[in-house]
């Protein structure tokens, strides 16, 4: 009876042990999230049933995003797209629906330059998320306008706010070449 309940003792704080470890490893792991995507871990969240759900989710943008061969521009280009950045806004007094249409175009050839995949918006705005994540929800908010504009469902006051929303990941994909440093390094 003694082995047997020193037995039963073993279990229960292998037991305890194991639950411990799973927990701390849980909140490692959100922690890490929520650092990362900042409020993006909060909009993706909410919009999903179960926390554990979201979180499986953000790994795997993680993940994919690790996976691309992300590059930084050169000098060239980044004046390049600063002069056709600097030609689309003083373009949009006088054609601000073909301003946003041109932002729009240049933020998807500043991100091929990058290295981002470009053919899908959902994916390119997830993977955005992962070294951009207070500046991808501007990236959908321009994004929809420019599809309303299309649409012609847009004012001149959305159509100004498309450009001042594109801007802000703009000037990050210019100069931010942070991931890509980590990436080496990695």
């Amino acid at each position: 009876m003694d082995t047997i309940l020193w037995i039963v003792i073993a279990l229960a704080v292998v037991l305890v042990v194991v639950v411990v470890v799973a927990a701390l490893t849980g909140r490692r792991r959100r922690h890490h999230l929520q650092q990362r995507f900042g409020s993006e871990y909060d909009r993706t969240v909410e919009g999903a049933d179960r926390r554990r759900e979201a979180e499986r989710e953000l790994r795997e943008r993680e993940a994919r995003h690790d996976g691309l061969d992300l590059r930084p521009l050169s000098e060239t280009s980044r004046q390049r797209y600063a002069q056709q950045w600097q030609q689309m806004q003083s373009g949009f007094v006088d054609r601000p629906q073909v301003a946003v249409a041109d932002a729009d175009r240049l933020i998807t050839t500043v991100m091929r330059e990058r290295g981002y995949p470009v053919d899908d918006f959902d994916v390119r705005s997830e993977l955005v998320s992962v070294d951009h994540p207070e500046v991808v929800e501007n990236y959908r908010t321009a994004h929809g306008i420019a599809v309303r504009t299309v649409e012609g469902r847009t004012s001149t006051e959305d159509l100004r706010q498309a450009v001042i929303s594109y801007r802000a990941l703009f000037e990050e994909m210019l100069v931010d070449d942070q991931s890509v440093n980590d990436q080496s390094v990695n």
